[in-house]
């Protein structure tokens, strides 16, 4: 079989298009690198739309933190306080048994144990705590000059926030939005481990790089090939980011621009 019949069969086989049954022996190279890359595509998946969708959790959940009622700050401390506080492996375990018990209750509650939907609602809730404190942070170190010049011009309510606060905040706090965003990233290969099943075979990119492991008993060639996929998406991802973040502070000086830099998580 020639690589590129390998790509047709096996190229989008983690989300269910192609050839079911996958190879028993003789493993190729282009074998590992296309099944590997397919199992990715959940990788992303689970990446992209929790990053979205924690965005505008976080963006609320630091507003919340900052407020002066205790009726919004106790709740927004807590949800970040339960989230940071605990390990994302351990909350995937007590995510999929929740699940569980309340598919038991109501037939609603069946694609929540599922890792396209439960894994996904996990990982939302965990960016949105991080996102939600560095954001926090942003909100408090706003120059005080800022504010006082949007209540020179009469700005308030809504349009104080829009105008004034919501993009000085995204902007002091983008460097070090862009390294939770690689860590989610990064942290979407630990769903292979939870307590989340993979359908019919259908795994992420550690799935099939520790099916590989277990088959040929030789683990060097396709966690190599994992972790080389994975650095191609933290360098996507720092690009996209680096745009955004030219963006935000495109009215700066050339030479005072805050210059995006990776800064991995090597705890957490």
């Amino acid at each position: 079989m020639s690589c590129l019949q390998t790509i047709q069969d096996y190229g989008l086989r983690a989300i269910g298009i192609g050839e079911r049954l996958l190879p028993r022996d003789d493993f190729t190279l282009c074998q590992q690198f296309t099944l590997i890359g397919s199992g990715m595509i959940w990788n992303i998946y689970f990446g992209l739309f929790a990053l979205l969708m924690g965005f505008f959790l976080a963006t609320a959940l630091a507003m919340g933190k900052a407020s002066s009622r205790a009726v919004l700050r106790k709740p927004a401390e807590w949800f970040i306080f339960l989230f940071r506080g605990s390990p994302l492996f351990i909350q995937f375990f007590f995510a999929y048994f929740l699940f569980l018990n309340l598919k038991s209750v109501s037939p609603i509650f069946d694609p929540f144990t599922a890792a396209w939907l439960g894994a996904l609602i996990v990982l939302f809730f965990n960016t949105a705590a991080y996102s939600g404190e560095i954001f926090f942070g942003a909100l408090q170190s706003i120059p005080k000059g800022d504010t006082e010049a949007a209540d020179a011009y009469g700005l308030s309510g809504w349009m104080r926030f829009r105008r004034i606060i919501w993009p000085t905040m995204l902007r002091l706090a983008w460097p070090a939005y862009t390294n939770e965003a690689i860590f989610l990233f990064h942290a979407t290969a630990l769903v292979f481990f939870s307590g989340f099943p993979a359908w019919q075979q259908r795994g992420d990119a550690l799935y099939y790089a520790n099916y590989f492991a277990d088959k040929t008993f030789n683990p060097f060639v396709p966690y190599p090939i994992l972790a080389f996929y994975f650095i191609l998406l933290t360098l996507v991802v720092i690009a996209l980011f680096g745009l955004v973040n030219a963006r935000l502070n495109r009215h700066l000086p050339q030479d005072v621009r805050p210059r995006m830099r990776l800064r991995p998580n090597l705890i957490r």
